[in-house]
């Protein structure tokens, strides 16, 4: 997908047309949702192969986006679009600071919890499958791996400083101070 070193990554997907002049509905998932406007340049992924696009206009609309394509100047080829992922370089996301991770750096660790009774003996729960945006904090889903303590899933509050204690991707690891039986 790309040069070697050269990276995408799922920034907002394309949920329908708006009006009959080639304008899409946009889905972001960068917060605030019109960061996507300013992430290079677009592209998706369609029948097996990268096309890029350039997004001519935009403008938000309720509490997403829409966007008109250029060269897409009607509703049929709009159409096209809908269901498609927006991919972006990775390298145009904003810097984060110290300690602060973007959900895909989360996915795919480890997260390692406590059994109860036992001190500070720590137990494999699973590895993070994704992550929930509930409004009062993000949420860890934890699906078991075969190593795991056993084969239950856990959402576990992603509250760093509380229930994480400690982040490393370097390392493929999370800490949560959770109990088997929480």
């Amino acid at each position: 997908m790309g040069e070697p070193g050269y990276k995408l990554v799922t920034a907002g997907k394309v949920t329908g047309c708006y009006g009959v002049k080639g304008w899409v509905k946009v889905h972001s998932y960068t917060d605030p949702v019109a960061n996507i406007a300013g992430l290079g340049q677009w592209r998706v992924k369609r029948h097996g192969a990268l096309e890029a696009f350039e997004v001519d206009q935009w403008k938000r609309h309720g509490k997403g986006m829409v966007a008109h394509i250029s060269g897409v100047d009607d509703r049929n080829l709009a159409e096209s679009f809908k269901g498609l992922e927006i991919l972006v370089p990775a390298d145009s996301l904003p810097s984060l600071e110290e300690g602060e991770y973007y959900w895909r750096d989360l996915q795919g660790l480890q997260v390692w919890g406590r059994e109860p009774g036992s001190g500070e003996q720590r137990v494999l729960l699973g590895e993070v499958d994704y992550l929930i945006e509930t409004g009062a904090n993000d949420v860890l889903v934890v699906k078991a791996t075969g190593q795991s303590i056993d084969d239950s899933e856990r959402l576990i509050p992603y509250l760093p400083g509380d229930v994480v204690t400690r982040v490393s991707p370097e390392e493929g690891v999370i800490e949560v101070d959770w109990y088997l039986d929480e």
